[in-house]
């Protein structure tokens, strides 16, 4: 009885320890039991989260933010109004993160860089510039990434200890239209063929 109850809890820390290294150890809220998850802040206001941690929804105007790229250029997202726009939520710990990335290199980046009416940001969440160029070698991306120190950006659009990669593609008007959490290949393609769509227009 006892070897069976010490293999079970071998397997249990073995789980919990592959999902922190993919990127899913950082309390993400997936696991919730319902749909909408209420969190006080400092201000005793509470900010509704879906099940996947996201704070923001459909159809609402996109936080704005200004962003230090790796670069050092300084991009505000409300000066993008007028243009497709994708953010991706990232990090070099994640590891559904690096499987991700070079579809979105490929299947989006590389086919829109140089419609002007698009733009692509990965926001790198809580990592120093050295560790952000070291990532983007090894992912083998072009795309811009963006510093995001202490989460801040992150945390306009989900609860800051939820989970990534996320992915957010907001309209010319600086609506949201679509929110991905995770990698699934059918949603990845759906995303793919919403960019596609709005950029026919």
């Amino acid at each position: 009885m006892k070897k069976i109850f010490f293999n079970v809890s071998c397997l249990v820390l073995l789980a919990t320890g592959v999902l922190a290294c993919s990127g899913q150890g950082k309390k993400d809220k997936e696991s919730a039991a319902t749909d909408s998850v209420s969190v006080a802040t400092g201000n005793n206001s509470a900010v509704q989260a879906d099940s996947t941690g996201y704070i923001v929804k459909v159809g609402e105007m996109a936080p704005d933010f200004t962003v230090t790229l790796t670069d050092g250029k300084q991009v505000n997202l409300s000066t993008l109004r007028g243009k497709v726009v994708m953010l991706q939520f990232t990090a070099s710990w994640c590891g559904v993160c690096r499987k991700e990335m070079p579809f979105i290199e490929k299947d989006i980046w590389l086919k829109h860089k140089n419609n002007p009416n698009f733009a692509l940001i990965g926001i790198d969440r809580d990592e120093p510039l050295d560790k952000v160029l070291a990532f983007a070698k090894a992912t083998g991306v072009t795309y811009p990434l963006g510093l995001d120190p202490g989460a801040d950006i992150f945390a306009k659009y989900a609860l800051r200890d939820s989970g990534i990669t996320r992915n957010v593609l907001i309209d010319r008007d600086g609506k949201i239209v679509k929110l991905t959490r995770l990698y699934n290949e059918e949603e990845f393609t759906s995303l793919v063929q919403k960019i596609d769509e709005m950029l026919k227009k």
